[in-house]
């Protein structure tokens, strides 16, 4: 996969309509994005439609992207998670098409940060797991289920047998203070 710094470039070049830098990224991002997609929606063909989907969404915003706020293949793994999780919201799910889901979970990166050296990898995993534990356990738990696991706001709260506010307060705090707690890193 390319670097930060060329896939940052890639899309200001998508902004300016260069198809063959979307080429580029596409080239560069989709096998690695598909997996994400697939984790969440574990069915090999929605989660092709919704890679297409989300890179005509990058495609369409991408003068929208600022690498001061995230990095490229961040923002472009939130837009296809995000595309992925309305998919199943609406209920477009399928039974999967694949005998066992788990025979694809190597296609999906469990890494925080694909794209970094293990340098950089080591120390943003260490700072997120210092911060991960100022949380309360059941703030922790929310947030570990929704944005490693790809749970709705209801599935949380069926899972963790909570009122669905209960659950959106404790991601929403724990937002919080993961965001608080990781710029004081």
């Amino acid at each position: 996969m390319a670097s930060p710094e060329e896939l940052a470039i890639l899309l200001a070049r998508c902004a300016l309509k260069d198809r063959q830098a979307f080429e580029r990224l596409y080239r560069h991002t989709s096998a690695k994005l598909f997996g994400l997609i697939l984790r969440i929606v574990k069915n090999e063909e929605l989660a092709s439609d919704v890679l297409q989907d989300g890179f005509v969404r990058i495609w369409n915003h991408a003068a929208d992207f600022d690498p001061r706020k995230a990095s490229a293949f961040t923002w472009m793994g939130s837009i296809m998670r995000n595309r992925a999780i309305d998919l199943i919201r609406r209920g477009h799910t399928r039974k999967s098409s694949l005998s066992n889901s788990d025979d694809l979970e190597w296609l999906a990166d469990e890494s925080v940060a694909p794209f970094l050296d293990e340098v950089d990898r080591a120390e943003s995993d260490r700072a997120l797991q210092r911060c991960l534990g100022t949380l309360s356990h059941d703030q922790r738990q929310a947030i570990s289920l929704a944005y490693f696991r790809g749970l709705t706001h209801e599935e949380l709260a069926r899972h963790l047998n909570a009122p669905l506010g209960t659950v959106k307060s404790w991601l929403r705090r724990g937002l919080l203070r993961l965001r608080d707690c990781l710029e004081s890193e």
